[in-house]
């Protein structure tokens, strides 16, 4: 186990280094640049421009900038936003919780709701439920996050005012009762996709287990029908799900970025397009690098988890 951890960790680290020198090097050569909000200020002269330029050290070469901000981001100091000169971490942190709110209340729906569908389709394949939630999950599928976000608001919101349009809380409450209502379309509207896929994965997982020899032998003692499904299929077909659950967090971020945009929902994802729109180049590295720290951290533990959960995984 020791060995396979300290495996894994170099393995990330390699990747971590990968995903910074590309982001780092497509953000500093992307037109315009770190100083193009600068540039639009009013009586803004070229002279002026390079001797910001000079003070945050943007006219050295590329490699020894990139080196500079890995030197600092190792211990510690993420550097500093280009809009208010607030320290990149502070800024991420403080809109985490946010984020962290939203992705956990919609994988909790998802993984519930995919779970029961999966199951259901494969234990009544071939049904009436069966092909409806096939359609259902190609027409998921197909939906952009965006579009069925503005739907959702347009009716729940504007014409059945059943729901808050957007935001995390209502200025001047702060209830439980108050986050709670505001987190309800944003996370339908992020599980949608989610449930798709897991109701298809968890289907096939649950037909594979359901023809295993094991499953027939239990039938053939006279279990009930319940008794097998609760005892001998339902815990096999779940682990590939696990594995699934990590990796389904990129996908769930890269939701959560849209989702949080209509929304206007104050989290990591907002952030981003807000800093990418500034350019502010700090926040967005730090940004890129904390997902992809959480991304792999997800991929992690979902092995781990499923070698917990399956005695007959080593992990090596």
């Amino acid at each position: 186990m020791l060995r396979y951890l300290l495996g894994r960790l170099w393995q990330s680290l390699i990747l971590l280094v990968l995903v910074s020198m590309i982001g780092f090097a497509v953000l500093n050569l992307a037109p315009g640049g770190p100083l193009s909000q600068y540039a639009l200020t009013p009586g803004m002269t070229q002279e002026t421009l390079d001797r910001i330029a000079e003070q945050m050290g943007l006219n050295r070469p590329l490699p020894i900038q990139y080196l500079d901000w890995l030197w600092h981001l190792l211990q510690g100091d993420w550097g500093r936003s280009y809009r208010d000169s607030q320290p990149v971490l502070g800024i991420i942190t403080g809109h985490l919780f946010a984020t962290l709110l939203l992705m956990g209340s919609s994988t909790v729906l998802s993984i519930a709701v995919g779970t029961w569908v999966g199951i259901k389709g494969a234990t009544k394949r071939y049904s009436i439920f069966d092909y409806s939630a096939t359609v259902g999950a190609m027409v998921a599928l197909s939906i952009p996050t965006f579009w069925f976000g503005l739907v959702a608001i347009y009716v729940f919101s504007l014409e059945l005012k059943w729901l808050p349009a957007g935001n995390m809380y209502t200025i001047g409450n702060g209830s439980i009762s108050d986050y709670a209502i505001h987190l309800i379309m944003p996370t339908v509207v992020l599980a949608l996709v989610n449930v798709a896929v897991w109701s298809r994965y968890m289907r096939t997982a649950t037909l594979d287990v359901i023809n295993q020899d094991f499953v027939r032998t239990a039938k053939a003692k006279g279990l009930s029908e319940r008794r097998v499904l609760m005892k001998h299929v339902i815990g096999n077909a779940l682990l590939p799900m696990i594995t699934l659950a990590g990796l389904q967090l990129p996908t769930i971020l890269g939701g959560a970025l849209v989702t949080e945009t209509v929304f206007t929902w104050p989290g990591m994802g907002r952030l981003f397009l807000d800093s990418l729109g500034y350019n502010d180049y700090p926040v967005v590295m730090g940004l890129l690098m904390f997902s992809a720290i959480l991304v792999l951290f997800g991929s992690l533990i979902a092995d781990l988890l499923v070698a917990f959960v399956d005695p007959r995984i080593r992990l090596s």
